[in-house]
C-alpha cells in the first residue's frame, strides 16, 4: 500500500502556513536561511518536484533542528519518495518539538511505520492519537481502522499461511497486463483480461490502449497460447471485470460508457451456442443502475448474480449486491449482502465458488494488511453470510489484492500480481490454497444429449437436486447446437440428476458423492432421450423406500415431483407404475412388496393432483431383472421403480 499524505493533512498545513503569513505570526524558526530553504522546498513540494523539495528541506532542518514545519513537510516528502525510515525520523523530530500541535500526524506516522513492519510502534502512536478528546469523528474512525489493521498485520506476519505462487507462463502472460481470470468448472478453459495496444481487429478509432478478453485452453498440464475472444464481445471499447458460468456457456462482463447503458458501467452477458458467442446484451435496469455496476460472479446453478455496485442504499462507496433469478427466468431487484460483508469502505472483486456457499471478495474495510485484502465467507443455513475471514499473509500484503478465484476442486487459487517474477506489468499466477481456506469440493458431469433414435443433438434441461433437502443445486441447459453439457455436482451428499427436453421422456440418475474425491473423479455420460411414444419405459433412479417396506423415503420427493410435472405437462398421457425387486427372499413376498411400492407411487401422484384414471400400478417382483443378481451392484439396479407410457 502506498502511504501518501492525505488531502486533509496537506490542506491543514497549507492553511497553517497561509494563516501564519497573513497574521504576521513567525514560523517556529527564526533562522532566515532555514526559512528561505523551507519556503522554496514547500513550493517545490506543492508543484510535485519532490527530489528538489527533499534536498531543500533537508538543508532547512540542518540549518535549524528546531524547525517544526520543515520537519513536517520533509516527512511528507520522504513518505512520497518511499524513504520510509527517513520519514519516521522526520515525523518523530516534529512530534518531539510540538507533540500536541497536530494530533493527526500520529496517523500518518503509524502508516509509515506499518510500511516498515514496525507494528508495535504504529499501535502506540495510534493509541496516542485516540487520547485526544477533540479529535473529529472522521479522523477518529480512520485511526481506529488503522489500529485494527496494525493489530491484524502484526499477528498475520508472525503466523504466515502456506503460499507458493507460480507464474502461469508465457502462453498466458505477456509483456502487457493480464488480470481478472475466470475458469470453467472442469479447469480446462481460462478467460482473462489483457490491457494492450489497440489492434486492427477491434480498433475503430478508439483509445490506443484497450482492455480485451483472451482465452487459453488446457490440454493435460499445458495451457495453449492465449487468443483474443474476438467479436462480438471484444470491441474498440474497454471490456473487463467478467466471469464465466461454470458450464462455460454464459459470459458476464462489465462495459463502461457503452451506448444505451444505464450508468457509468453496466453488466452485460453473452451466450455460447456451438463455438460462437452471441451479441452481448445489457442485463437491464433491474441489475444496472445510474451508478457504477461491475465485477459480476454467477452461481453454479445460474440463479444468483453477485456484483459490485455504488448504487443508492449501500453501506459504503462500493458494496456487494446479489440478484436472484425467479422461476420465470427474470432477475429480481438486487439486495445488499449486508453488514457482515459490506463496510463503509469498498467491497469488490467477488467470486462465488461453484459449491454455492463460499464467497471470496476484496475489501478495504475489514481488518487486514492495509489497502484491499482478500477475504472469504461461508453462507449460513438461513442464506446470510458469516463474518469474513482474511486469507492471511503472504497472500495478502500491503499492496492491493483483488479478484482471486478458486478451482472447482477447491485446491488451486488464481490471481493477478505485479510481483518481480512476472513477465509484464501484471501476470496471472496459480497457487495451492491452504486447506483451512478451501471451499467444499465440486466435481462435474459432462457429456452430450441426443435423440436416441436419430443421434441429433438436443437442447435439454439439467437439474441436480440434493435428495436429502430436495433443493435444486444446479439448473442448466445443454448446448442447443451440439447437445454438449457441463454441470457442477457438489460432493458430500446424494444427488438426483434429471434431464428433460420437450417431446421426449426424461432421464433419471442418482449419484452418491463422498467428500474425498480425486481430480480424476469426474463423470462422463452421454444421454440419449427417447421421443414420447406408447411403450417407452423410464427407470426412476431416485425413488427410495424404507427397507422391506412400501413407505416412501423423503429423499424420493424430488423424483416424484419431477414425474408429477412431467405428467402435468403431458396432460393426456397414461402410465403404468411398476415395482421391481432383486431375488433375495421369498418370491411371493417380493411380488407383494413390489406391488405395494408401485401403489405408493401412484397414491403420491394422485394426492398431488394427477387423475386416477391416468395411472395404473403393477408389481413384478424379481421376474424382470435388468442386471445380474449375483452382485450387490446388480441387485441394487434390480430394486427399482419404472413408469411405462401406455397411452398418449
Amino acid at each position: 500500500m502506498k502511504i501518501m499524505m492525505s488531502k486533509f493533512l496537506l490542506l491543514f498545513l497549507f492553511l497553517i502556513c497561509c494563516f501564519a503569513a497573513e497574521a504576521q505570526t513567525p514560523l517556529s524558526s527564526r533562522n532566515r536561511k532555514a526559512i528561505a530553504l523551507f519556503e522554496e522546498g514547500r513550493k517545490n513540494y506543492e508543484y510535485k518536484r519532490n527530489d528538489d523539495a527533499y534536498k531543500l528541506l533537508k538543508k532547512a532542518v540542518e540549518e535549524d533542528n528546531g524547525f517544526y514545519e520543515a520537519y513536517m513537510i520533509l516527512a511528507d516528502v520522504c513518505n512520497d519518495l518511499k524513504k520510509y525510515s527517513e520519514a519516521v525520523i522526520a515525523y518523530k523530530s516534529a512530534i518531539s518539538l510540538q507533540p500536541d500541535r497536530f494530533p493527526k500526524v500520529y496517523y500518518t506516522l503509524a502508516g509509515v511505520e506499518m510500511e516498515l513492519n514496525q507494528f508495535a510502534e504504529a499501535k502506540a502512536h495510534l493509541d496516542k492519537m485516540l487520547t485526544y478528546s477533540k479529535l473529529d469523528p472522521v479522523a477518529r474512525k480512520k485511526a481506529e481502522r488503522r489500529l485494527a489493521n496494525a493489530t491484524f498485520s502484526q499477528t498475520a506476519i508472525s503466523n504466515p499461511v502456506p503460499f507458493a505462487p507460480q507464474n502461469m507462463g508465457d502462453k498466458v502472460n505477456s509483456i502487457y497486463a493480464e488480470y481478472h481470470p475466470s475458469l470453467t468448472v472442469d479447469n480446462n478453459l481460462l478467460i482473462f483480461t489483457r490491457r494492450r495496444p489497440s489492434d486492427a481487429e477491434t480498433d475503430n478509432g478508439g483509445s490506443p490502449v484497450e482492455e480485451d478478453f483472451f482465452v487459453s485452453a488446457r490440454s493435460g498440464n499445458e495451457w495453449s497460447s492465449a487468443l483474443s475472444l474476438g467479436p462480438p464481445i471484444n470491441t474498440n471499447r474497454n471490456e473487463g471485470a467478467h466471469c464465466i458460468s461454470p458450464d462455460g456457456r454464459f459470459f458476464f462482463f462489465t462495459g463502461c460508457d457503452s451506448p444505451g447503458g444505464f450508468g457509468s458501467c453496466d453488466i452485460y452477458f453473452s451466450e455460447k451456442k456451438g463455438r460462437k458467442w452471441s451479441t452481448p446484451i445489457n442485463l437491464g435496469e433491474i441489475i444496472n443502475s445510474p451508478k457504477f455496476d461491475s465485477q459480476p460472479t454467477i452461481s453454479a446453478d445460474g440463479r444468483e448474480l453477485v456484483f459490485t455496485s455504488s448504487r443508492e442504499g449501500g453501506k459504503g462507496s462500493q458494496d456487494l449486491w446479489v440478484s436472484k433469478k425467479s422461476a420465470d427466468g427474470k432477475w429480481q431487484t438486487p439486495q445488499n449482502l449486508g453488514d457482515s460483508i459490506n463496510t463503509e469502505l469498498e467491497e469488490k472483486g467477488a467470486f462465488l465458488h461453484p459449491d454455492g456457499n463460499t464467497l471470496f471478495f476484496s475489501s478495504s474495510g475489514h481488518p487486514g494488511m492495509g489497502g484491499s485484502d482478500i477475504y472469504y465467507s461461508k453462507r449460513k443455513a438461513d442464506g446470510s453470510w458469516n463474518k469474513p475471514k482474511n486469507l492471511g499473509y503472504p497472500i495478502n500484503t500491503k499492496a492491493d489484492e483483488i479478484h482471486m478465484i478458486v478451482s472447482a476442486d477447491s485446491k488451486t487459487g488464481y490471481f493477478a500480481s505485479d510481483r518481480d517474477s512476472g513477465l509484464g506489468l501484471l501476470d496471472i499466477y496459480s497457487f495451492e490454497l491452504y486447506e483451512a481456506a478451501r471451499p467444499s469440493s465440486v466435481t462435474f458431469l459432462r457429456g452430450k444429449v441426443t435423440d436416441s433414435k436419430t443421434g441429433k443433438p438436443l437442447e435439454a434441461q439439467f437439474e441436480i437436486i440434493d435428495v436429502l433437502s430436495n433443493e435444486t443445486r444446479v439448473l442448466s441447459m445443454s448446448d442447443p447446437l451440439t447437445g454438449e453439457f457441463l454441470v457442477t455436482v457438489p460432493t458430500g451428499s446424494s444427488y438426483a440428476l434429471n434431464v428433460s427436453a420437450k417431446g421426449y421422456t426424461f432421464f433419471s440418475e442418482n449419484y452418491k458423492l463422498g467428500t474425498k474425491l480425486k481430480p480424476t473423479d469426474v463423470f462422463d455420460i452421454n444421454i440419449g432421450l427417447n421421443p414420447l411414444a406408447t411403450g417407452e419405459k423410464i427407470v426412476l433412479r431416485n425413488i427410495f423406500f424404507e427397507s422391506g417396506s412400501a413407505e416412501l423415503k423423503k429423499e424420493s420427493a424430488a423424483e416424484l415431483d419431477k414425474l408429477f410435472q412431467f405428467m402435468t405437462f403431458n396432460s393426456t398421457m397414461k402410465v403404468e407404475i411398476s415395482g421391481h425387486t432383486d431375488d433375495v427372499g421369498n418370491d411371493d413376498a417380493n411380488m407383494k412388496l413390489s406391488d405395494s411400492r408401485a401403489i405408493s407411487v401412484v397414491n403420491y401422484l394422485i394426492n398431488k393432483g394427477i387423475l386416477k384414471d391416468r395411472l395404473t400400478s403393477k408389481g413384478y417382483g424379481e421376474t424382470q431383472p435388468i442386471a445380474d443378481n449375483k452382485t450387490e451392484e446388480g441387485k441394487a439396479k434390480n430394486r427399482r421403480t419404472e413408469f411405462l407410457i401406455v397411452g398418449k
